[in-house]
């Protein structure tokens, strides 16, 4: 951890029972697919085999059934999961390691099939996610590693890698709680992955440690060599991939920087620079930030 992050825990009480850690900081990787589900569903499986040999094949071992209720399954219960994910009509995926514990490891996808209303393309997205502590255990390299494992397997217009807080999104009141330390340390995410995953199209979803560009926006930005021209920071690296798709890396940690102390950044300064026509805006505004709050937050590596 180190100079890299801070350690952000949030617990809250649920009648009076033990305390529940309700937000925290960790690690994720994220895809947004413009394609619909029958497309894509194949790899996604595949992507989610290749994070469960990574984390454990147990370590996920609990799943959100339709009623939002948290339902155990075992080896065989994969089989009821694998069912859902072939739905033809989409699906939406949440896997954890432990309904009561935020341990850090979860899995969600959200796969649309068509889009009658509103009028738009289907979208795709997986996250998964990874805690702090498997980062400080196996270092950057091994996440970095897994992230382009991941990447290989999806058709992914867009992705990235890096520190965001972990909570669950329909809890009220959770981001509002979070307000001062999203305005402090602008290398930590909050991922809005529900809403971003049905409006994002091709763009990116900011900026973050490992950004993975695909089409259309790797080749109108000019690919690798046209990256390289614009990005000077020193241990930033552009990365070519198979299916002319791109890897840029800030840097060897993931940083959350810490305005406070002057920390800013300049390497994600600097790429949000490159891809702000590319930049996703978040659609709508957060309980308990202002509206000066919110444009601080979208434009934190930009003003």
């Amino acid at each position: 951890m180190g100079d890299h992050y801070p350690r952000i825990r949030r617990y809250t009480r649920i009648e009076g029972g033990e305390p529940w850690l309700l937000i925290r900081e960790s690690v994720n990787i994220t895809f947004y697919m413009r394609r619909p589900h029958q497309e894509v569903v194949q790899a996604v499986m595949r992507a989610l085999d290749v994070y469960r040999q990574e984390v454990g094949p147990t370590t996920l071992s609990w799943y959100a059934d339709s009623e939002g209720d948290w339902q155990e399954f075992d080896t065989q219960g994969w089989e009821a999961i694998r069912s859902e994910l072939l739905h033809p009509q989409g699906a939406n995926i949440l896997l954890a390691g432990s309904p009561d514990d935020l341990a850090g490891y979860e899995f969600s996808y959200h796969g649309e099939q068509s889009n009658e209303f509103p009028p738009r393309e289907p979208m795709c997205a997986v996250i998964f996610w990874l805690p702090t502590e498997y980062l400080e255990e196996h270092g950057p390299d091994r996440v970095r590693d897994l992230a382009l494992k991941l990447a290989a397997e999806l058709p992914y217009n867009s992705g990235h890698a890096g520190l965001a807080f972990l909570f669950p999104e329909g809890v009220l009141g959770t981001i509002e709680s979070l307000r001062d330390e999203c305005l402090r340390y602008p290398g930590l995410d909050v991922p809005g992955f529900s809403t971003a995953s049905m409006f994002i199209g091709t763009r990116v979803k900011g900026v973050h440690w490992l950004n993975l560009l695909g089409q259309p926006m790797w080749g109108a930005l000019g690919g690798a060599e046209g990256l390289r021209s614009r990005l000077h920071s020193p241990g930033t690296t552009v990365r070519e991939l198979e299916g002319e798709r791109g890897l840029v890396a800030l840097g060897p940690w993931p940083e959350a920087g810490d305005v406070q102390e002057g920390r800013l950044l300049p390497a994600y300064r600097e790429l949000a620079r490159v891809l702000e026509p590319w930049l996703y805006e978040e659609r709508f505004d957060w309980g308990g930030f202002s509206r000066e709050d919110m444009r601080q937050w979208k434009r934190r590596f930009l003003d």
